[in-house]
């Protein structure tokens, strides 16, 4: 049989797509809308995907990259990344009514920073720099707060007191990401303190599905955006355990090429992708060869955060 035209067998990984806090910010944004109505300002995306964006904006959501950009007295929502004091405070000052769409895991490790930093801690931060969960977590605190990427700033790092430090890791990272810069922290820092991990438990569901779904496949397609964290480490983990892996926004980015000579082919969805996205990728294949349709077995998660609200100004 021609392997350009043969059947193809398609597995899902499970769980996929949608996790609890981007459930959450996303319900958030919808409620408001219902409750306050049109227009409702989101600093900066409230969830890396663009179709999430653009729905959300037919619905009269309007995205901003800058607090000025809100008129006084206007309702703006922090993002499920989560942000600085120095943004809640500027948000007072301007006047406008906030609600707090963090992601509560997100806010568990501001809460640790906050405490490891009142402690008298240096905190490393293990995560991307730039990436707007980092930078919230890192502006909870003022000084002896330091953004690790890689274990060479783990060997370069300089810290107050050795004696005294403490670390938290960005919630969309990767087991792989962060085991060898702890382990030099703890060389450095015998007494250092920290969590055995912040990787957030979706994240991690995500991850150990694709570890599965590589063992089954000869190709892995990771649907979500380009600029999420998550979905780039599901790409990777396929890769690191030696299935080709493509990360793609939708359908559109798909290539038939990608798919000649391949006869499994597995497909997951980072936390932000909706799962209509998956289905468009699953209905693109069809079109093109004969596919049988299976979801492996994995977690099921219960987990839901309820909406949050319009905080009244203090």
């Amino acid at each position: 049989m021609n392997e350009a035209t043969g059947p193809i067998a398609i597995i899902l990984a499970q769980p996929r797509g949608f996790c609890a806090g981007v459930e959450r910010a996303i319900e958030t944004v919808r409620l408001t809308l219902r409750r306050h109505g049109a227009p409702v300002y989101v600093l900066h995306e409230i969830v890396h995907n663009l179709h999430v964006l653009n729905e959300l904006e037919q619905l009269g959501a309007v995205f901003v990259e800058d607090l000025a950009d809100i008129p006084a007295g206007g309702i703006c929502i922090f993002s499920a990344h989560g942000v600085s004091r120095a943004v809640e405070q500027a948000a007072r000052e301007l006047g406008l009514k906030t609600v707090d769409a963090t992601c509560p895991l997100v806010g568990s490790v501001h809460r640790m920073v906050e405490k490891y930093h009142g402690e008298g801690c240096d905190v490393l931060i293990i995560g991307h720099h730039g990436h707007p969960e980092v930078i919230g977590a890192a502006g909870r605190v003022t000084g002896r707060v330091h953004v690790i990427s890689s274990e060479q700033e783990a060997r370069q790092c300089r810290v107050t007191d050795p004696g005294k430090v403490a670390y938290v890791t960005q919630t969309t990272l990767s087991r792989e990401d962060i085991v060898g810069i702890v382990e030099i922290f703890k060389e450095r820092f015998p007494d250092i303190r920290g969590p055995a991990s912040n990787i957030c438990f979706a994240t991690q569901n995500r991850q150990d599905a694709v570890k599965r779904l590589a063992q089954q496949t000869d190709l892995i397609l990771v649907v979500g955006s380009k600029n999420s964290s998550n979905s780039n480490r599901l790409r990777e983990v396929a890769e690191r355990h030696g299935t080709p892996g493509h990360l793609i926004d939708d359908s559109g980015d798909l290539q038939p090429s990608w798919f000649e000579g391949k006869r499994r082919v597995g497909i997951t969805a980072g936390a932000s992708a909706p799962e209509r996205l998956v289905r468009g990728v699953i209905d693109w294949i069809r079109e093109r060869r004969e596919v049988t349709i299976t979801e492996m077995a994995g977690k099921k998660e219960p987990v839901h955060f309820d909406p949050a609200v319009v905080k009244e100004r203090e």
